[in-house]
């Protein structure tokens, strides 16, 4: 039976009919009285971010961590285009939201903030849904949920604001959504697939974000194989407590790890575009067979040509190659006999003496490894300081482990770290920031884990500097002095924002920091003092 009421209220209660109770974002006049209607009609929670781009990076997150759909709002115009980096973010890293974003009015197409909104929405490569009439909201909202799950990208949908005080019916509208597993390919791609991992004597299985739904098939497959384990960035932890995991496959891999990849005769690749970080622009895939399998067409083919491509799921994939190597009595190989995990997984510690008034970033992240929380939810920014981090730090499994460099920005970490804190409020985030991501995007959102009572830890990798830009200078005997900043104290600015900073300039300073670490009581801020001429190079 349909009930009539205002467009705004029909967009909050659609919203609510799909299982949303959390919405991120930040209040305009073209999305203010859906986001009451939510809160007060529907029982919904809002978290206001600071920043527009910061609410679509918090859905992001949120989605990532909790696998529900995450939902966020702004208005119109220049709250839109303050999305673009966070929608490309979302777009290239295949994360469903749904953007539910205020339009201007259609009476008025010459409105001061009127721009092209499906325009901006596709150059992101965001997907876009309009709100046609206030008849069809119903319609409207379900199919921009449906899409973000279907195709695996954020959605924007549209909504005029000039649609919002209409009355018109509102019946309740859902899309089922197909998530059974893809199929498994048959005939002569599936046979040299086979033939290939058959034959191998030193092979190998790697896994990416596609797969990581598949872990168990993909350990029965290794262990019949005796094949070792490897994981892309975007897996970390999928298989941290097996015996032969090497960890991350590629230019984050370990130098023993890096050596064992090179003496690998087939690799079968689950779920990963193998782009030119996991094959070090393919000199790891040199000289072998290489078995990709992906439910998605265009991951296969993307960074290099494989000898056999599946277009399948990677479990039941896994399940299948599995059941013919047996029926065919196929040997396993005896690679993992040879190995030795403890070496194969040890990245080098630097131990030369650091200038005073620094700390070694090595030695401290491998003390930040054994001291903070191991059931944490780590949220990594981009830049220089991340590729240690990414090495180092554990997490313990793929959905704990949130990455935005999707699009290669800095600046993103700590509003991501709040919807992983929203999505997961009994467990502790971890966010690794350099000093100039937090600077872009960091000061803008401590408070808003503050004001939500969040359980943050933050560790700001500072040496003053764009530390990428700074090293291309000094690797030309270049002046790098255009690159070096004078901040403000971060540790000041995040006690002054309601939380607790600490600098650190010291081994002394750091075992400090840990222990209020342990006794704390809300969002907590390590400034983590560093020599921009002593930190490790990228590794990519």
């Amino acid at each position: 039976m349909s009930s009539k009421m205002h467009v705004y209220q029909s967009i909050a209660r659609a919203v609510s009919d799909h299982g949303i109770n959390t919405m991120f974002g930040l209040m305009g006049d073209a999305n203010l009285f859906m986001v009451d209607s939510f809160v007060r009609e529907c029982d919904g929670r809002f978290v206001p971010a600071a920043h527009e781009g910061s609410s679509v990076l918090m859905a992001l997150a949120y989605t990532h961590v909790s696998g529900k759909v995450g939902v966020a709002t702004v208005t119109h115009g220049p709250a839109l285009t303050n999305c673009m980096t966070a929608l490309t973010e979302g777009a290239r890293g295949h994360i469903p939201i749904v953007l539910l974003a205020g339009d201007t009015p259609v009476a008025n197409p010459r409105h001061l903030q009127g721009i092209d909104q499906r325009e901006l929405a596709k150059a992101t490569g965001a997907g876009f849904e309009q709100l046609r009439t206030p008849d069809t909201v119903g319609m409207d909202v379900a199919r921009a949920f449906y899409r973000a799950q279907v195709e695996r990208r954020p959605i924007v949908l549209n909504m005029p604001a000039d649609f919002m005080w209409q009355e018109a019916p509102y019946e309740p509208q859902m899309l089922d959504v197909f998530t059974a597993p893809g199929g498994v390919a048959e005939g002569g791609i599936l046979d040299e697939a086979i033939g290939m991992i058959a034959s191998a004597r030193r092979p190998m299985i790697l896994a990416g974000g596609g797969a990581t739904h598949a872990r168990d098939q993909l350990i029965k497959l290794a262990d019949r194989l005796e094949a070792p384990l490897a994981t892309t960035l975007k897996a970390k932890g999928l298989f941290s407590d097996h015996p032969y995991n090497i960890d991350i496959f590629g230019t984050l891999s370990t130098p023993a790890a890096y050596d064992l990849i090179a003496q690998t005769d087939c690799i079968v690749c689950f779920g990963t575009g193998l782009h030119d970080f996991t094959t070090d622009r393919g000199k790891l895939m040199q000289n072998k067979r290489i078995v990709q399998v992906d439910v998605e067409p265009t991951a296969i083919g993307g960074g290099l040509h494989p000898d056999a491509a599946l277009i399948a799921d990677a479990g039941l994939t896994a399940e299948t190659i599995l059941y013919w190597l047996d029926e065919a009595e196929i040997p396993a190989s005896g690679f993992t006999r040879e190995l030795d995990t403890e070496t194969l997984t040890a990245h080098p510690v630097d131990a030369k003496k650091t200038a005073d008034g620094y700390v070694n970033y090595v030695a401290a992240l491998q003390r930040f490894e054994e001291a903070l929380p191991k059931d944490r939810v780590l949220v990594t920014d981009g830049g220089r300081f991340m590729t240690e981090v990414w090495c180092r730090i554990s997490a313990p499994d793929p959905k704990s482990f949130v990455n935005t460099a999707n699009f290669g920005s800095i600046g993103l970490g700590l509003q991501e770290a709040i919807g992983a804190g929203v999505a997961a409020p009994d467990r502790p985030v971890v966010l690794f920031s350099g000093d100039g991501g937090f600077m872009m995007g960091g000061i803008n959102e401590f408070n808003t884990a503050v004001r939500l009572g969040l359980d943050l830890i933050v560790i700001v990798a500072n040496d003053s500097a764009y530390g990428a830009e700074h090293i291309q200078f000094l690797d030309r005997q270049m002046d790098p002095s255009l690159t070096v900043f004078h901040w403000p104290s971060f540790a000041e600015v995040a006690t002054s924002l309601g939380g607790l900073g600490i600098e650190v300039r010291s081994d002394e300073e750091l075992e400090t920091a840990l222990e209020a670490v342990k006794n704390r009581k809300g969002p907590v801020l390590i400034d983590l003092r560093l020599d921009p001429h002593d930190v490790p190079r990228m590794r990519i």
